[in-house]
């Protein structure tokens, strides 16, 4: 099954959205968080999110179905990078960085991964989150 790596600057937002993809993909959606700063406070942490990533993958690139990383903004992004750059060409084989709304793409990836969707398929539903609309056209005034 596909794993979620969920990456914000709040530990509480990552947490939350974990109990979200749970109620929503099941328990047996695996998700690996890395959100805030080792003492509590805002912020990413690259090495964090390496080990994150390599949690989802497993010991070896073959014994996992690979993990999707959703992330919030700003230097969320540049931990990403750097922990990518800490992986080997075969964990980085079993990864997708989808340009998705973290939440709503957290919520459908976990969908998706639920299902036994492939790598791919989850990264797509995750990036297909962009065209959600919250109300129908015309409701917000």
């Amino acid at each position: 099954m596909v794993g979620l790596v969920l990456v914000s600057h709040s530990r509480t937002l990552v947490e939350g959205l974990r109990d979200i993809v749970a109620q929503f993909g099941g328990d047996e959606v695996r998700v690996e968080l890395a959100g805030g700063t080792d003492d509590g406070r805002l912020g990413t942490n690259a090495d964090r999110l390496t080990e994150a990533i390599r949690a989802i993958l497993g010991p070896d690139p073959g014994s996992s179905d690979g993990a999707v990383i959703l992330l919030d903004f700003g230097s969320a992004t540049m931990s990403v990078e750097l922990a990518l750059e800490e992986l080997t060409d075969a964990e980085r084989a079993n990864v997708r960085v989808p340009e998705a709304p973290l939440v709503e793409g957290a919520f459908v990836a976990g969908v998706q991964a639920s299902i036994g969707a492939s790598l791919d398929d989850v990264a797509a539903a995750a990036e297909s989150a962009k065209t959600m609309t919250k109300l129908p056209s015309g409701t917000a005034t």
